[in-house]
């Protein structure tokens, strides 16, 4: 097999390896090889493709498959994400939020389109991804939300437990609940004021401009083809995924 387009280093697997059900050593048919599973994995994200044109290099593509989904089911990419972005900077977090298209495929899912983050917008059927990230631009956190819901719905659970010098937001954040929280915090706040707010806060405008960081944190998740459009039918497959793509990111 041509590993030239393998995307894990070895710096990352050895990180991770110790996390990943399975293995040579495991009792039970739970595959021998752990890397090849999660490269697998990898090439349907970056490529976009069905599950079912999973080269066969990769084994059964079912096989494949039914691990992804028992992996999400028991958390395993959630832990490997929070073992690739460990010692975050947060002088100053940001939160901002990106909508994606969702693929006819990501559709019918038990319980309906509203029960698995996706809302009917100006674009169609959307889901919105909001996430905070630290002063490095990496993701420490993140939601999904049906995106025709206000991205400052997501924001108490991205902050609760988070200490922070600073917020950075954009106007869509400028909301008196989440102010007074950062006041209580003694967080100073970064967060571009609506015009119609009868006292506008005087925000430092240097220090606003390093925002950029997030959105360009949302491109190179998009990068991934899955991600920017989302073909998994159940919010824990699609959360998954960018928690693998994301732990990917931070740690390069």
């Amino acid at each position: 097999m041509d590993t030239s387009r393998f995307v894990l280093t070895d710096r990352q697997w050895q990180a991770i390896e110790g996390l990943c059900p399975g293995g040579e050593a495991a009792p039970g048919r739970t595959g021998a090889d752990t890397r090849l599973f999660l490269e697998a994995v990898l090439w349907i994200m970056r490529t976009d493709a069905p599950w079912r044109d999973l080269p066969a290099e990769f084994g059964k593509w079912n096989s494949v498959f039914r691990r992804f989904r028992r992996w999400v089911q028991a958390d395993v990419f959630k832990r490997i994400f929070d073992a690739l972005s460990d010692d975050p900077d947060m002088e100053y977090a940001m939160i901002d939020a990106t909508i994606v298209k969702v693929h006819r495929h990501g559709m019918g899912a038990k319980g309906g389109p509203q029960s698995q983050a996706i809302g009917k917008s100006k674009g169609g059927w959307t889901t919105k991804i909001l996430a905070l990230v630290d002063a490095l631009g990496n993701m420490v956190r993140f939601v999904l939300m049906p995106a025709n819901r206000y991205d400052t719905i997501g924001v108490a659970p991205l902050i609760n437990g988070l200490e922070f010098n600073a917020l950075l937001a954009d106007k869509a954040f400028d909301s008196n609940w989440i102010i007074e929280d950062m006041n209580a915090r003694g967080a100073k706040i970064v967060i571009s004021q609506r015009p119609q707010r009868v006292a506008p806060l005087d925000i430092d405008k240097e220090t606003y401009k390093w925002r950029h960081l997030i959105e360009n944190y949302f491109q190179k998740l998009k990068e991934f083809k899955r991600i920017a459009m989302r073909s998994d039918k159940t919010d824990t497959s699609y959360a998954a995924i960018i928690n693998l793509c994301a732990a990917l990111i931070n740690s390069k």
